[in-house]
């Protein structure tokens, strides 16, 4: 049985701070289970080999041959003198 990771475990798989992933559950990116008591102010995230899974299939690269957005972005920009007036 796979066992649940905390945010700092989750860091340091992926080579991010462990703000960064606390960032990602409170966008809704990450999903976790929040195991601290009802009362307390401060959450205890866990998160589950399947949640992180997902998480990283969500975020895979997909090569597009070389056209990627900012290329395209920068073909379509019109070379020339600029203009500050």
């Amino acid at each position: 049985m796979k066992r649940n990771l905390t945010p700092p475990q989750v860091a340091k798989l992926l080579g991010v701070s462990s703000a960064k992933v606390i960032l990602w559950i409170r966008q809704g990116e990450l999903r976790a289970l929040n195991l601290a008591n009802r009362g307390c102010n401060r959450p205890r995230y866990s998160i589950s080999p399947e949640a992180l899974e997902a998480f990283e299939r969500s975020r895979q690269v997909i090569p597009d041959g070389g056209q990627s957005t900012t290329r395209k972005l920068r073909k379509n920009v019109v070379k020339g003198p600029k203009e500050f007036f």
